[in-house]
């Protein structure tokens, strides 16, 4: 493209301003800070940029306070909602990283920046340039000719002349005067009444403009004309309004809209402070600071290769009172993976790599790796030498395998970054350097490879695995003492981070490291016959739809479904297909065959190629266990989940969800104990609530839901039928996960009237609940976050959503929140007393699983019921609410019958 071809581009921010705010969901970064409406726009200009490389540009906003058209009609844009708090925090980071990228941004007082954008289009004219508008503003479809082509860079449309005819059904020269004569509801100008854009297009095609209609007004028959003649007074001032100034006074000139260098010093900064790490990471990765960091940061990084260095090393670490540390491993997996080398920082900036199992041909010689690990190993168990590592809860696991049981656990960066930002979603190292140091960190493809040609460590060359480790070991130190001085300036976040998730991370690594029995026969078994259920259910189902297909493929179940069987459609998916989503398929349900065995048929199929199958493969062939990964910094509210193998999914009230925990064994002479606690949340929200009804309930022991019956219903306890009971459960859970009268509906199988009925008789039973729920609305909308008792944190970016739904869905995340996150809370507590417990009292038993709110125990036979009551013991009382924790325990020689209870 020649330097004289290309475009002027003129962006409108203020358009895209409002429409990256509300396309994208609500974003917040660590400081809770918003960063959705920023993320949106700056995407969008460097799309922009990319597309049409230009020489020139603006990027031109509307001025704060009123305009020549507020003079003119002091009821413009009189309806319009004021700025959201969360987007004008937005504006002034927006425009610095605009004037960092080097771009013009122009901001005219008195004036919007439509006017700026029609001057600027009609003196780019007169030099004879083409004009490319990025906007979303129909109005600036009255720019276009020629020369001026509009683009939305949202949906990557062009509107040149006849594109505008096409789009609005008018031409561009007649765009005003469709204005006028529709009006603009969202800037509060009139138009003629009950005029839309069809009549407008029909009155303009014949009139073909705005002043042959108001010279022709008495011919317009019937009310429509009534209307046209009503509104002539006010229609020369509409299409006032609606006409772009062409020339306001500029204080510069086309020639000054030059794009200048980007400055890379500011947008780091801008970035880092906002989070924004993938355009962080491009800056550095092209800057000369990039350059800098591979040549300073590394200098005082070392590989120790012999016994000098190594004692210096161990000298050092010796004398150290805090240290970071990390592992190198050959795999992920905690029980395969074999060291290769560790490494540590104890002054920021200073770290020292120890290989020992670098094998690859050539590879220059190593240290002993038992005299490594025998030197270090009175060090790493020395609980006064506190350690910091980043998901230290893997490097504890792997070295506890080498036969070093570390102490003196300090910190976590991972959990660290997690409390502090419970809605992240990266909490790998490279990620967070990048969100909180702003640095760039070597990543693990760039030394061992990628894809199919990446090689485990051992095969590293030394040199690079050198500074990888050391860095790994000084940026978790550098991430610490980022991170932490922010955990300590908020209370209730320090607190939950010391007396919750640092001392559980040895309690979870020594429940994965115990592992769990399986039997693999009766899993085959199992397997088999659900594979037989599978076969029948596809007979079943070809047999009523009259032909064979694939159940596994939408897109033929869509067919079948919707067009062979005419079923309606409850919803679409984003590209106008009818969806054959589970949550549609348990509504059709209700009222047909086929997708209630389809459901059943998805359901089987999940357990074979997640359990039946699978689990077999994942036991160890060591221990003869499957060993779990339990994920501490996955779900915001705190809850813990399962991977490798998942056991928070497996069913527990199928018959074949049981009948694979059936394959969950004990070993010879013991037993299984499964201990959960009962209607937790209730209970919580009993106590945060201080509803007396609630209190009276559970502080008696009464059955809840048929104590939620007998008030609701007004009836006598005796009297509840099993039907009220059910009921009564629905409203109960649903109301702590924020249902709606819509909701409890579909639930119930009634008329919304009656469930509205329901809700209302409820709240007025348990008032104090109500209240809870309207005060943690409010509360929530003011801070932008709920909390658990113990302060665990849960952002809600969408509580003040200009969306409805969006914001609707937060109220209920904010009313369930701080539920489930205490209900997390308390089994953590729980589980961390009961460790403590069972080593201090040297117990016969193994806490070996942990699902949701229930803990499975191995215990020695002759000891079962005596630790029973410890156990409950130490669970009812692991905190103390207004109400008593119940604690449901059970035993037998495999999970499912000791869940029975």
């Amino acid at each position: 493209m020649s330097e004289r071809s290309k475009p002027l581009i003129l962006v409108d921010g203020s358009s895209y301003l409002y429409r990256a705010f509300h396309a994208l969901p609500a974003l917040i970064n660590s400081r809770n800070f918003p960063t959705g409406a920023v993320k949106g726009l700056i995407a969008m200009l460097k799309v922009l940029l990319k597309t049409y490389e230009p020489d020139s540009i603006a990027v031109i906003f509307d001025a704060k306070g009123k305009t020549f058209r507020d003079d003119l009609y002091p009821a413009y844009k009189a309806t319009r909602k004021a700025m959201p708090t969360e987007l004008q925090q937005q504006v002034e980071p927006i425009h610095q990283i605009i004037r960092a990228m080097g771009l013009p941004l122009i901001v005219i007082d008195g004036v919007e920046a439509d006017d700026v954008i029609g001057t600027l289009a009609i003196r780019a004219e007169k030099e004879k340039l083409g004009v490319l508008i990025s906007t979303g503003d129909k109005d600036i479809a009255q720019l276009v000719n020629e020369r001026v082509t509009l683009i939305n860079t949202m949906t990557n449309t062009l509107l040149d002349p006849a594109k505008v005819k096409e789009k609005f059904g008018v031409r561009p020269e007649q765009i005003i005067d469709y204005l006028t004569l529709v009006g603009d509801t969202s800037d509060n100008i009139p138009g003629v009444s009950k005029v839309g854009p069809k009549t407008a297009v029909k009155w303009l095609d014949e009139y073909e403009t705005l002043d042959n209609i108001v010279k022709n007004a008495d011919k317009f028959p019937g009310k429509i004309g009534q209307n046209l003649r009503d509104a002539l007074t006010h229609l020369p001032l509409s299409k006032q309004l609606v006409t772009i100034k062409l020339d306001v006074e500029l204080p510069f000139e086309i020639a000054d809209l030059k794009i200048k260098p980007s400055d890379n010093e500011a947008l780091t900064k801008l970035y880092k402070e906002l989070e924004l790490k993938n355009w962080l990471s491009e800056i550095l990765q092209s800057s000369i600071e990039a350059v800098s960091q591979d040549n300073n940061n590394y200098k005082n990084y070392k590989t120790i290769y012999n016994e000098k260095d190594f004692d210096e090393c161990l000298a050092t670490l010796k004398k150290s009172s805090l240290l970071a540390m990390d592992t190198e491993t050959t795999s992920l997996n905690y029980m395969s993976a074999e060291l290769v080398g560790v490494s540590f920082c104890v002054d920021a900036g200073t770290a020292f790599y120890i290989p020992f199992l670098h094998d690859y041909p050539g590879a220059p010689k190593q240290l002993d790796a038992l005299k490594v690990l025998s030197s270090i190993k009175p060090i790493l168990e020395n609980p006064d030498i506190k350690k910091i590592g980043q998901n230290i809860k893997y490097d504890i696991e792997v070295l506890a395998n080498a036969g070093i049981h570390v102490q003196g656990l300090a910190h976590d960066t991972m959990l660290e970054s997690y409390i502090l930002d419970s809605a992240g979603n990266t909490r790998d190292m490279d990620s967070l350097a990048m969100k909180y140091l702003g640095w760039r960190t070597i990543t693990f493809a760039e030394v061992a490879g990628k894809g199919s040609k990446q090689v485990t460590f051992n095969l590293v060359d030394v040199e690079k695995a050198g500074t990888y480790a050391a860095e790994d070991a000084d940026v978790t130190l550098r991430l610490h003492q980022e991170l932490w001085p922010r955990l300590q300036n908020e209370v209730g976040l320090e607190q939950v981070y010391k007396e919750i998730e640092m001392p559980l991370v040895p309690v979870l690594a020594k429940m994965e490291l115990e592992g769990v029995m399986i039997d693999p026969k009766k899993l085959v078994e199992q397997g088999k016959q659900l594979q037989l259920r599978l076969n029948e259910l596809e007979k079943e189902t070809f047999a009523l739809t009259g032909e064979t297909f694939n159940l596994n493929s939408p897109k033929q179940l869509q067919e079948i479904l919707f067009e062979k069987l005419n079923l309606p459609v409850l919803q679409k998916t984003p590209t106008g297909q009818a969806s054959t989503a589970d949550a549609v398929l348990q509504e059709l349900a209700h009222d047909f065959e086929i997708p209630r065995l389809i459901i059943e048929y998805r359901s089987l199929s999940k357990l074979i190629s997640t359990y039946t199958n699978r689990l077999v493969e994942q036991i160890n062939p060591i221990t003869q266990r499957i060993h779990t990964s339990y994920n501490q910094a996955g779900a915001a509210t705190g809850r813990l989940s399962s991977s490798e193998p998942n056991l928070q999914n497996i069913p527990v009230r199928s018959p074949e969800g049981r009948r694979i925990r059936q394959a969950f064994i004990a070993p010879d002479n013991h037993t299984l104990v499964s201990a959960d606690y009962s209607q937790i949340e209730l209970r919580i929200m009993a106590h945060i609530s201080q509803d007396p009804g609630l209190l009276n309930a559970f502080s008696n022991n009464l059955d809840v839901h048929q104590a939620t019956a007998a008030e609701v219903w007004g009836v006598p306890l005796e009297e509840v039928t099993s039907d009220m009971r059910r009921d009564a459960k629905a409203i109960n859970f649903g109301l702590i996960y924020g249902m709606s009268a819509f909701g409890l509906t579909r639930q119930l199988g009634i008329d919304r009237q009656s469930a509205q009925k329901y809700i209302d008789k409820y709240f007025a039973r348990y008032p104090k609940v109500k209240e809870y729920m309207d005060n943690t609305r409010v509360s929530a909308k003011e801070k932008g976050y709920v909390e658990t008792l113990w302060g665990r944190r849960l952002y809600l970016p969408d509580i003040n959503a200009s969306k409805i739904p969006r914001q609707k869905a937060a109220e209920r995340t904010a009313i369930n929140a701080p539920l489930q996150g205490s209900a997390a809370d308390i089994i953590k507590k729980a589980m961390i007393r009961i460790n403590k417990w069972i080593a201090d009292e040297n117990i016969p038993a193994k806490m070996i699983m942990q699902v949701h709110d229930e803990l499975i125990f191995e215990v020695a036979d002759e000891h079962v019921e005596k630790v029973k009551e410890g156990i409950r013991h130490h669970m009812s009382h692991a905190v103390e609410l207004s109400v008593p924790l119940l604690v449901s325990i059970g035993s037998g020689d495999n999970w499912d019958a000791a869940s029975a209870h």
